[in-house]
């Protein structure tokens, strides 16, 4: 006589409840998905440094290369250097196909973004680059479209890791109430936005998920905006993952915890009730 087939029954399950049976189609979709978001990080990852390198390549590897081709042609026929024929440079010692061609070229490119950001960090390249600046928004058709591409870029590329460090999270509602968005707070200063004179306002950015670098700004009265105890790192990750990454509550419960007193507290004795009644001015006891 065989055993029973007794299938175990789930956790917080009922005793009589069986576990239901999964097919293939669900076993699929499980172990897809999570394979999917295994290899997932690491293809972006890969496509983002070949479109960095394709980008580099096309736009300034291969003009650097040309340049060297030339200047390596003219300095042969000058006797500088052992001449050579235009079919030996550009089509085997500096063909654009080697791997290694483009390899000299992407490496040249970093190297010389490097020095324009050098040039442009001293007083004297700034100066160089913003009247550089000045002569080519003369021009009609560059005018309309170099602001609006220098903002977007200046935005993403720009440097702000100590502004967004001094930066608060904090929580605001933009729409209706008991609806809160969180953001950052970018600057604090007197609006007169009201009747009764200037109220000290608080400009906060709103990132959208899951662009963190798009959303919208507010100018919100200070009394309405409720501080968060968590930081800028905390609260992107929160907003690019679209909270599915949450912030570690024993670290909130920390930071909210106020940090222990450095002076000691004045020790108070016990009044002692006095063993007679005191004498008011006037009266004798």
């Amino acid at each position: 006589m065989s055993a029973p087939n007794i299938q175990p029954s789930s956790p917080g399950s009922s005793p009589g409840a069986t576990r239901p049976r999964l097919g293939f189609a669900d076993d699929f979709k499980r172990f897809f998905l999570r394979g999917l978001a295994t290899i997932l990080p690491t293809l972006v990852t890969l496509w983002l440094l070949i479109w960095v390198w394709d980008f580099l390549w096309e736009n300034i590897g291969q003009y650097i290369i040309n340049l060297i081709s030339f200047v390596w042609y003219y300095a042969g026929n000058r006797g500088w250097v052992p001449p050579q024929s235009p079919h030996y440079i550009y089509d085997w010692a500096l063909s654009k196909n080697d791997f290694s061609t483009r390899l000299l070229g992407v490496g040249l490119s970093v190297v010389l973004v490097y020095f324009v950001g050098v040039l442009v960090g001293n007083l004297i390249g700034r100066a160089f680059w913003h009247t550089v600046e000045r002569a080519v928004l003369r021009i009609p058709l560059v005018r309309a479209i170099y602001p609006a591409v220098k903002q977007v870029t200046d935005f993403v590329l720009a440097d702000r890791t100590h502004q967004f460090q001094a930066s608060q999270v904090v929580a605001v509602q933009p729409h209706e109430s008991n609806i809160w968005s969180i953001g950052l707070v970018t600057s604090t200063r007197r609006w007169d936005l009201r009747d009764g004179g200037p109220e000290e306002m608080m400009t906060v950015f709103g990132p959208s998920t899951p662009t963190s670098f798009r959303g919208y700004v507010l100018v919100v009265p200070r009394n309405r905006v409720v501080e968060l105890p968590m930081t800028v790192e905390e609260a992107m990750r929160l907003l690019v993952t679209g909270g599915v990454i949450m912030p570690d509550p024993d670290k909130i419960a920390a930071r909210e915890t106020p940090a222990p007193q450095s002076k000691p507290l004045p020790v108070r004795l016990p009044i002692q009730p006095p063993s007679r009644p005191l004498e008011q001015p006037g009266k004798a006891v």
